[in-house]
């Protein structure tokens, strides 16, 4: 099963992917009022969790780092309702999915029988433990075809999210520790160059590089050590265990069904960068 939530992972992260990189989900939440980029994304995404403080949401996000929650939290949600930017984030999202799919496809017995299978993984797992995938789950499952295989797949996605959150917990990596790992990972170098971290304060980023250095787990050069391979090896191991359980309500054949009709979505998505 591990396996399988690894190979499920690479199929769906396309599908959620149009939320950020294509243009339809922006439009929607600038329709609504929202002045940027990340009100839009703060107060879509958070929206499932309720009105909580922005100390909720940058615990239950993790990687972003200190005060940039409540640059948008609760200010985000001042005059625009979470539920219209929940709303907004579907619409865009599933018009994404249309456009880049092209009616053939988004309208295929195919996807509408990959949503279903993945809507039945998506709703089968313990919420326990898993903040955000638990206020997904509290959420109406649209009975749009496309519309569902975007909101199931992210639902999982936020399932996966949470385990990896424990899973960096577990091995001691702080939010903006994980992103330099990340970069490691990827090949990027100097890490701090990164996209998702290189705009903090150059101050920050020293301070966890030294952090990262004094542990062992980069070296001189900031570059992974051995020990911080090994560290971001283990993390992701335990992030696939922990997102395998969705995937066992699901029978081998129905499994090998999700994944067959799942290629050709995810194909034509990566094709177009999922914009």
């Amino acid at each position: 099963m591990t396996h399988i939530a690894r190979r499920m992972f690479g199929l769906l992260e396309p599908i959620c992917l149009v939320t950020y990189f294509a243009d339809e989900c922006n439009e929607e939440l600038a329709a609504l009022g929202h002045r940027t980029y990340w009100d839009g994304y703060f107060a879509s995404r958070a929206a499932p969790l309720g009105r909580v403080p922005a100390q909720v949401v940058h615990a239950a996000f993790y990687n972003f780092a200190d005060g940039e929650a409540a640059r948008h939290i609760p200010s985000a949600w001042e005059t625009i309702p979470p539920e219209a930017s929940l709303a907004a984030r579907e619409r865009g999202s599933a018009a994404s999915l249309r456009r880049i799919l092209g009616a053939g496809l988004a309208g295929s017995p195919g996807l509408v029988r990959a949503a279903d299978l993945t809507t039945k993984a998506a709703t089968s797992a313990p919420t326990e433990g898993r903040t955000m995938y638990a206020g997904m789950r509290s959420l109406p499952v649209p009975s749009d075809p496309v519309a569902r295989l975007w909101h199931s797949a992210t639902m999982l996605r936020e399932h996966r999210g949470d385990g990896h959150i424990a899973a960096l917990v577990g091995a001691r990596i702080g939010g903006t520790e994980a992103h330099v790992l990340d970069a490691l990972a990827q090949g990027i170098h100097p890490p701090e160059s990164f996209g998702r971290i290189h705009h903090l304060p150059k101050e920050r980023l020293a301070a966890v590089m030294a952090g990262l250095r004094e542990r062992g787990l980069v070296d001189a050069d900031g570059r992974f050590s051995d020990a911080g391979r090994a560290t971001k090896q283990r993390v992701e191991a335990l992030t696939d265990d922990l997102a395998a359980a969705p995937y066992e309500a699901l029978s081998p054949a129905e499994l090998d069904e999700l994944v067959a009709e799942l290629e050709p979505v995810t194909a034509t998505l990566v094709a177009a960068g999922s914009r």
